[in-house]
């Protein structure tokens, strides 16, 4: 395999009312009533343009507190150990998250966005428009989500 250097640099820092994982929601789903803000890098505070008219984002981040990797583990709402590739547990050597968060307003460089699932102090990593002609794929099967009692 070809090794690859890659550098990252935030983008900006996501502010949520969590500041333990213990009590922060596991998907935006269970975080509808969360509200939080984005502060871009001034920078990049020109790359928001339009951005206003998407009623949801992908928020891309770094899982700054995530421990180390394991490749099987215990998914929340399940009690079977699985596959890590086969879940959205945090620790993974690459350790990316991804939530889909409703975006309530832009002021400036600030995001004002709810369905926050993230620690507070998380690093941003990019921002995507949610389009349901791209994202959402009606009927879609879940694997082992689907076979849970």
């Amino acid at each position: 395999m070809n090794s690859v250097e890659l550098v990252l640099r935030p983008i900006g820092v996501i502010h949520t009312p969590f500041v333990e994982a213990s009590e922060t929601p596991i998907q935006p789903t269970y975080a509808a009533d969360a509200v939080g803000t984005v502060e871009l890098r001034s920078e990049y505070s020109e790359g928001l343009a339009d951005l206003d008219g998407f009623e949801r984002i992908w928020l891309i981040y770094w899982f700054h507190r995530a421990g180390p990797p394991r490749m099987r583990v215990v998914p929340f709402l399940d009690s079977a150990e699985r596959g890590l590739w086969a879940t959205r547990w945090p620790c993974r050597p690459n350790p990316i998250g991804l939530s889909c968060v409703r975006l309530i307003s832009i002021r400036r460089a600030q995001l004002t966005v709810a369905g926050v699932d993230m620690l507070d102090g998380t690093p941003l990593l990019d921002i995507k428009p949610y389009v349901p002609e791209f994202d959402a794929f009606s009927g879609a099967r879940a694997g082992w989500l689907e076979r849970r009692a």
